[in-house]
């Protein structure tokens, strides 16, 4: 039996901590969970962990997840501009 995969979106953000150091914080809002790493690579496996965690813990999130997701999430992101009166989508 093949298993089923889940495609789940996840955002990077790089952060300051209080002591100066880079710190990357990556959240999965489709089951508003989150972790965070040193580099882009340990924060990306740390919430492949955090993930599979919640979801062992709460199988029925699947149940969601195939509402919402059947296939890759598309990710995009705005600039705005202070006292702008449109935004520009950037691809």
């Amino acid at each position: 039996m093949t298993e089923k995969k889940y495609f789940l979106d996840i955002v990077i953000s790089k952060e300051k901590l209080s002591d100066g150091k880079d710190v990357f914080v990556v959240v999965c809002p489709s089951l508003d969970v989150a972790s965070q790493g040193t580099s882009i690579e340990e924060a990306m496996k740390n919430i492949r962990e955090a993930v599979e965690l919640y979801l062992e813990e709460m199988p029925e999130a699947y149940e969601e997840l195939d509402i919402t997701r059947k296939e890759m999430p598309t990710f995009s992101f705005i600039e705005v501009k202070k006292n702008a009166k449109t935004a520009r989508i950037v691809r």
